[in-house]
């Protein structure tokens, strides 16, 4: 249920209103736009059917919500969210996503040595990045791939960020790492393979770290936004989503590039959404053309791997751009997301 306030509501109207609701065992989530405010209400509705809300001193109408994810619903917040990432000492923002930013996340799948972490740091953020990936714990289909660093990937990428002043994303796998990667990294990576990890999801949205959630390998975008909604519903509304390709049947690449749901996603919901092309392709060739299509169907930035030798990366060698590459690549994209009315 939605209770949309009138322009002339008071504080008070909009407390009475959320003191009653509390009263009948509900929850609320409250927006306030640049033109309305809006009070979500989360529980058995059952229970408040007989209110008169429409009554109510501030209340301009009263409409049901019919998709199963409430928090994440533009219905329940109709203005595009913006995500922070990292903050300087002096309390100056590194980085945003959502809205009129455009970031782009680059670095390599896994951090595999400091000087390697911090080099291609540097050359990344050389290019105009703006924010740094590299694995610490890694996720591998393998159970005799190179699987990560654990704390000490988390130690070199904290080094990294030192080095260059970048925000760190990185991936935590089970619960129990949470909190250990919450202490290092200025994002918190949830994998495709994880996004339906309810445990880890719920995890997550206890910490207050932003968090990057991106697209299961056969998930649906309802799929992906009742995944979202469980980090929400603990309490952590910073929330990026990421289309990363979805699995299909075709084999000339990794996998399917789903830019169809980048437009629909921020049509349906108000968080901010990047976009994989590394992983959709699974090999470095087009990952340029890839993300001009992807700034063209809106997406709010990228996600793109950088390897300094990728013949000689402990993982996902074949879809890394070099450092030139990746050089070249920020190049061409860069009017595309002007065009867009976006600022990089």
């Amino acid at each position: 249920m939605i209770i949309v306030l009138a322009q002339e509501s008071t504080a008070e109207d909009r407390q009475h209103i959320v003191d009653v609701i509390k009263t009948h065992g509900l929850d609320v989530h409250i927006s306030i736009g640049k033109e309305r405010t809006i009070i979500g209400v989360i529980g058995d509705e059952s229970k408040i059917e007989n209110l008169p809300l429409e009554i109510f001193s501030g209340v301009e109408k009263v409409m049901q919500v019919t998709k199963p994810y409430k928090r994440v619903s533009r219905e329940f917040h109709p203005d595009s969210s913006v995500i922070t990432i990292g903050a300087n000492r002096d309390g100056t923002v590194s980085t945003k996503i959502g809205g009129e930013h455009f970031s782009v996340i680059a670095g390599p799948c896994s951090v595999e040595s400091e000087e390697q972490i911090i080099a291609t740091a540097i050359a990344v953020k050389k290019a105009g990045a703006t924010a740094l990936r590299g694995g610490a714990f890694k996720p591998r289909t393998s159970p005799y791939s190179f699987q990560g660093h654990g704390l000490e990937g988390l130690k070199m990428l904290s080094a990294a960020r030192t080095a260059t002043g970048l925000p760190v994303v990185t991936e935590v796998m089970d619960t129990r790492d949470v909190e250990l990667v919450s202490e290092w990294a200025d994002v918190i990576q949830v994998g495709a393979r994880n996004m339906q990890n309810f445990n880890l999801l719920r995890e997550v949205g206890i910490s207050r770290k932003p968090v990057l959630l991106k697209r299961g390998l056969a998930a649906t975008i309802e799929d992906l936004l009742l995944s979202a909604e469980y980090i929400l519903a603990g309490g952590n509304e910073e929330v990026i989503l990421c289309e990363r390709g979805i699995r299909t049947f075709e084999k000339a690449y990794r996998n399917t590039a789903d830019l169809a749901a980048i437009p629909i996603i921020h049509e349906l919901s108000h968080l901010p959404i990047i976009f994989d092309p590394s992983h959709s392709l699974g090999k470095r060739t087009h990952v340029t053309t890839l993300s001009c299509a992807a700034i063209g169907a809106g997406c709010d930035g990228l996600m793109i791997e950088v390897h300094l030798n990728p013949e000689v990366a402990l993982s996902d060698g074949p879809q890394c751009l070099t450092a030139n590459q990746f050089e070249k690549c920020m190049m061409k994209l860069k009017p595309f997301v002007e065009l867009t009315g976006k600022k990089l």
